[in-house]
């Protein structure tokens, strides 16, 4: 039998795939990046079109020597890092060190999922280094060095003490910040006030209703002497239910995450900054020991910017709905999102591995902020999934004299999706507003 060896980025990943590998297949980890740019020097030949120059890592050549001599005893070896840009940089850089030492076929494999059927089926179907993400990582690479070396020191002298560092992300965001402060200083701020009635129909609930239009315009109040104004002139008045509409209103489900909108709800809903969110769904994506189960990862790669889902993961979440929730639930087919435009959709969306591996059989088995995280994919996965909420929304014009004033509310008639996953704007709050009493023009 072949001598294999599988080179992964954490001890973390690969402690987990070795509970999915053949015990004679031997798993080493590079613990990140093994080369970078030297940094006490610019390390970038401009004249020869800026050709990086690379060396090994402090406190990496323990880990290089060990990779080689594992590399010297191998017939087959797979690269198989993080399958980002970052990831297909350390797999080119691992194949550079270790090309030299052995007579081993080197190849490249990458999953979406730790999983056993996904690395199973990466193994099966192995590639090569894709050098045009190896070329992106680079010249980003090179371009914050290029910034960076030369404006850091700048910044060094000029604000001494601060600890400041400039590169490509800081140098565009300072201007952005600078731009933004300059449309601040130059707003011209214009006031206006808003005019709220509270009101009572025959039976409860007390509602509220907005001034709407003033002599069939829309109710603009400029100043607080107009407000006042107003206020006069409604003292006393007498008010009538002009017009009622009814309509049932759809609400539809989010798509699942990316990792944008994941580290704003984690932020929103769990008070996470975005370096936690990432760091935690890190280990959920790595793998963890969960019961009576292997080491397994819980969600999908989480450095995404496609909302797509695989068909497996679909009629698996399609059935765990049906299932748990009814037939009510369940669309007639699988609800598909499209990503935004000029999106890589290089990998699928945030997602669990497996719907029916949900947060309650997850409790005690995972960390508060683990287990946190794990919900809040889990539930805005399967909620993609699930039918719309359907409304009964109401809304009213009151009149007195040449006002209106307009009141909205609704009554949920079915929840769909937000049984799941709610998640409450002020844009939705504000269209279907609370509960009115019956009214009657």
């Amino acid at each position: 039998m072949a001598d294999v060896l599988v080179i992964v980025e954490s001890p973390a990943k690969a402690s987990t795939l070795k509970k999915f590998l053949d015990n004679k297949v031997r798993v080493a980890a590079s613990v990140g990046h093994l080369r970078d740019l030297p940094p006490k020097k610019l390390g970038v030949d401009i004249e020869n079109g800026f050709t990086p120059e690379y060396e090994v890592i402090r406190g990496k050549s323990k880990v290089l020597t060990e990779l080689k001599a594992a590399a010297a005893k191998s017939d087959i070896i797979y690269l198989a890092p993080d399958p980002d840009r970052e990831g297909e940089a350390i797999a080119w850089h691992i194949q550079q060190v270790i090309e030299p030492v052995t007579q081993a076929k080197i190849y490249r494999i990458t999953f979406n999922e730790i999983t056993r059927q996904a690395v199973t089926r990466a193994v099966e179907h192995p590639g090569d280094i894709d050098r045009n993400k190896v070329e992106a990582q680079q010249a980003r690479r090179v371009l914050d060095r290029l910034v960076g070396y030369k404006l850091s020191p700048l910044l060094g002298r000029r604000l001494r003490n601060w600890g400041l560092s400039a590169g490509r992300v800081q140098s565009v965001a300072l201007r952005l910040v600078c731009d933004r402060e300059q449309e601040i200083e130059v707003f011209v701020p214009v006031e206006y006030w808003t005019l709220t009635a509270r009101m009572s129909g025959a039976g409860p609930p007390p509602f509220e209703a907005a001034l709407h239009k003033i002599d069939g315009e829309k109710a603009e109040i400029p100043n607080e002497e107009r407000a006042n104004e107003i206020l006069a002139d409604l003292k006393g008045a007498e008010y009538r239910v002009a017009k009622i509409e009814r309509k049932k209103r759809r609400r539809k489900p989010f798509p699942p995450f990316i990792t944008s909108t994941l580290q704003q709800d984690a932020s929103h809903r769990l008070r996470f900054s975005a370096k936690k969110t990432m760091a935690i769904a890190q280990q959920l994506y790595e793998g963890l020991e969960v019961g009576e189960e292997d080491a397994v990862g819980l969600i999908t790669y989480m450095r995404t910017d496609s909302t797509r889902i695989a068909q497996d993961a679909l009629a698996e979440a399609r059935g765990f709905i049906e299932k748990k929730y009814g037939k009510d639930y369940l669309p007639a087919k699988a609800q598909v999102y499209r990503s935004k435009k000029g999106a890589q959709d290089a990998h699928e969306a945030v997602r669990p591995t497996s719907a029916a591996r949900t947060p309650a059989s997850m409790e005690g088995r995972l960390t508060k902020d683990q287990l946190s995280l794990y919900r809040l994919i889990w539930n805005r996965f399967v909620a993609s999934q699930m039918n719309p909420a359907v409304y009964d929304q109401t809304l009213v014009d009151i009149e007195t004299g040449n006002y209106v004033f307009r009141a909205t509310g609704s009554v949920l008639l079915f929840p769909g999706f937000t049984r799941v996953y709610e998640e409450q704007t002020e844009e939705s709050a504000k269209e279907e507003g609370p509960p009115l009493p019956p009214l009657e023009e």
